[in-house]
């Protein structure tokens, strides 16, 4: 049997952070899938409390989950190797090849990222062990010089694993010519060598007028122009990783039911709720902090949380508990989900100091459970039905934490046990299940009990559609074939 050609790899770096690396690499993965070759996503350091869990037992970062869709492999903990998982405005929780290490200060992970690299570098090895292609997404920006010294996620990787490097520029928020050149100036020459071309993402309007903008970048940094990429429509049918971009309240409604969730402080897996967002029946929005729950709202949800106890400080501090009780006074729906289902409760305790500092609160009392933050966090794929009615579902669980009570449960898994909890009207729900929204069938079921008819959205065939007409866009507009020449078989050299 002949020997499998060695991987080849290539790295799509930003000028800045959302200027479209995750999208893009999703639609490489796919197109370059559909050629027939062997496709894995990889980003060294991800920040994001927005996760999926993977088939071998982890969890990495909600955009490396979507790229492996989009390459039609299964989610492994080697295509995101680091995760940082915000837990205050200055620390996160530590996740290594999908498992928790510890958490970290910013100042102390800095010190961290130089031992992190060996970890990095393995699971790269291993992803090109299996492939023919590798896509590498950076982090936030590549100018970013005062944390290149302890760098894992841009160029430090880059040169380490010696591999290429494509740079992006996000036209649509302005200045894409400084950004792109100006990043050309601040890095050092070594790292300026590792790049081969640059691409500028988002644009509106007749491409034309831009082929001066292109030749002006070209001429500055001595880069290829691989690209100008329009504005990709479809983008919001996809599952987001940064809560910035989340439809917020409009206002006086549109006239249709009104579905809210809480989106307090270190809010998680927002991505739960993306199937309700396509639902043409319903008006779907995320509340800040300093917005009241409207009173015509007919299903308020709690969502995951990085840290819950503090969260449901922050809620409370808002005013959203005071919210919740009219809510339900009039009649209203709540549904919590993971960190929302423990706030939901009688108490949560974290006598170890788990997700903060160590103590018990208080929960909101809407349904007779209590929860203690302790043991091992839950990372699986899980399935099972409705105690009332049997509808199926499909998801997974990831979470620290036991919750116990005297409430109905709200689901059996599969192996017989039991799962969530309700009040005796169904009105209050809450279990542990992300994705849960995501199977048609229990999304269908969530919106006939608030008396809306669902529509007819297969949701997963939806997103794979979306994938299809990414990569239809990408392969218009992006010279594949030239970055397909450019990536190289990785070599492995450690920068000085």
């Amino acid at each position: 049997m002949a020997a499998r050609k060695a991987a080849r790899a290539l790295m799509i770096q930003g000028t800045g952070s959302d200027v479209g690396k995750s999208l893009l690499v999703a639609a490489l993965a796919r197109a370059y899938t559909r050629r027939g070759l062997r496709v894995r996503p990889f980003k060294p350091q991800n920040m994001s409390n927005n996760a999926a869990v993977t088939a071998d037992g982890g969890e990495i970062g909600r955009a490396q989950a979507l790229q492996a869709r989009a390459a039609r492999a299964a989610p492994s903990v080697h295509m995101n190797p680091v995760l940082l998982k915000p837990q205050s405005d200055i620390g996160s929780q530590v996740v290594v090849q999908g498992r928790v290490v510890g958490t970290a200060k910013a100042r102390e992970y800095q010190a961290m990222k130089p031992r992190l690299l060996g970890a990095v570098l393995e699971s790269f090895e291993h992803l090109a062990g299996e492939a023919d292609l590798v896509l590498v997404e950076g982090a936030g920006s590549a100018s970013e010089v005062n944390l290149r010294a302890a760098d894992i996620a841009n160029m430090g990787f880059a040169r380490a694993a010696g591999v290429p490097v494509v740079l992006v520029g996000d036209i649509d928020r302005g200045g894409v010519i400084a950004s792109l050149v100006g990043t050309k100036a601040v890095i050092a020459p070594a790292d300026n060598a590792m790049i081969v071309g640059f691409i500028v993402n988002r644009f509106r309007g007749d491409p034309a007028l831009f082929e001066d903008g292109m030749k002006t970048v070209a001429q500055h940094t001595g880069w290829q122009s691989l690209g100008l990429v329009p504005f990709f429509a479809g983008a919001d049918r996809l599952p987001a990783e940064d809560a910035l971009g989340l439809p917020g309240q409009r206002a006086g409604g549109d006239g249709r039911p009104r579905i809210v969730v809480l989106a307090y402080p270190r809010i998680a897996n927002f991505d739960d709720f993306d199937p309700l967002r396509l639902e043409p029946n319903v008006d779907l929005a995320f509340l800040r902090p300093g917005e009241p729950i409207p009173g015509d709202a007919a299903l308020v949800i709690l969502p995951g949380s990085k840290a819950t106890i503090a969260d449901l400080a922050a809620l409370r501090a808002t005013g959203w508990d005071i919210d919740l009780k009219a809510h339900r006074r009039r009649g209203g729906y709540v549904l919590g989900i993971c960190g929302g289902y423990q706030m939901l409760g009688r108490r949560i305790s974290d006598p170890d100091g788990i997700e903060g500092p160590a103590g018990s609160v208080a929960g909101l009392g809407l349904l007779d459970v209590d929860t203690v933050l302790e043991g091992d966090k839950v990372l699986i794929e899980t399935a099972g039905e409705t105690v009332q009615g049997s509808v199926p579902f499909k998801g997974y669980e990831m979470h620290v934490g036991r919750t116990t009570g005297t409430n109905r449960p709200l689901l059996r898994l599969a192996d017989g046990r039991d799962e969530g909890a309700a009040n005796d009207s169904g009105t209050v729900a809450g279990c542990y299940i992300h994705g849960l929204l995501s199977d048609d069938r229990q999304r269908q079921h969530w919106l006939h009990r608030i008396g809306v008819t669902g529509s007819a959205l297969d949701y997963e065939a939806d997103v794979d559609a979306t994938l299809d007409h990414l990569a239809d866009h990408i392969e218009k507009h992006v010279d594949c074939d030239r970055l397909l020449a450019l990536a190289r078989e990785p070599r492995f050299k450690k920068s000085g």
